[in-house]
């Protein structure tokens, strides 16, 4: 049986040696029920808060939105990817991850969803193509990838964000991945805020369809 732990804000898990560090979030009401199986989201972030001091995720997606609310229905994964690499690098320890996750806490393994924004984005994509069959949905904000292996996804409901004016990561880039996976007969939604640059991901994660739509989803 998995262990069972009280709700708290975001716990520090992992270690620096052995694998990523993350944050963990367990939903307030988690625990009251011992057969309720919670969703989950992973959350990859962006370049600027990688490193070693967990304090940094909290500044932007995922993270931020948990710290803000004490009613957030899902239980929620976020690592931290080290200084110096990208997540490409860390494929396999994420998954090492999930499997822990999933063995410790009370995770309904049919409504695990991924979402990342900017070098995160990239991680969404690159992850979901490699474990496909792990994700009821993916959500990749303000990012891209390689758009010949997409079709690996065509089953998985996918919604992308980008920013219109994002001069960082150009929206070809993720337009490119949307086309190739509707190619494919993939379910694909893809959001484009007009005049809007880098930063598509404040106003994504902020919005609580973004969450309904999730729920809507099982593997």
């Amino acid at each position: 049986m998995p262990k069972r732990r009280k709700p708290s804000a975001q716990l520090e898990c992992g270690t620096h040696s052995k694998e990523l560090r993350y944050l963990l979030y367990l939903p307030s009401k988690y625990g009251e029920d011992p057969d309720k199986k919670w969703p989950m989201i992973l959350y990859l972030h962006g370049i600027g808060e990688r490193g070693s001091k967990l304090n940094l995720l909290k500044k932007h997606g995922i993270p931020k939105v948990v710290e803000n609310r004490d009613d957030f229905p899902f239980l929620t994964v976020s690592p931290q990817c080290p200084d110096n690499t990208l997540w490409f690098e860390h494929y396999d320890e994420l998954i090492a991850i999930l499997d822990e996750v999933m063995e410790t806490y009370d995770i309904d393994a049919n409504r695990i969803y991924l979402t990342g924004n900017s070098m995160g984005g990239y991680g969404t994509w690159g992850l979901a193509i490699k474990i496909p069959y792990r994700f009821a949905a993916i959500a990749p904000i303000c990012g891209g990838g390689i758009p010949e292996q997409v079709c690996v996804l065509k089953e998985v409901p996918m919604w992308a964000f980008h920013g219109e004016k994002d001069d960082l990561v150009d929206l070809s880039e993720g337009q490119k991945m949307m086309d190739a996976l509707e190619a494919c007969g993939g379910k694909v939604r893809f959001t484009i805020y007009k005049g809007v640059g880098h930063d598509s991901w404040t106003r994504t994660y902020e919005n609580p369809e973004l969450y309904a739509w999730f729920l809507e989803h099982t593997r």
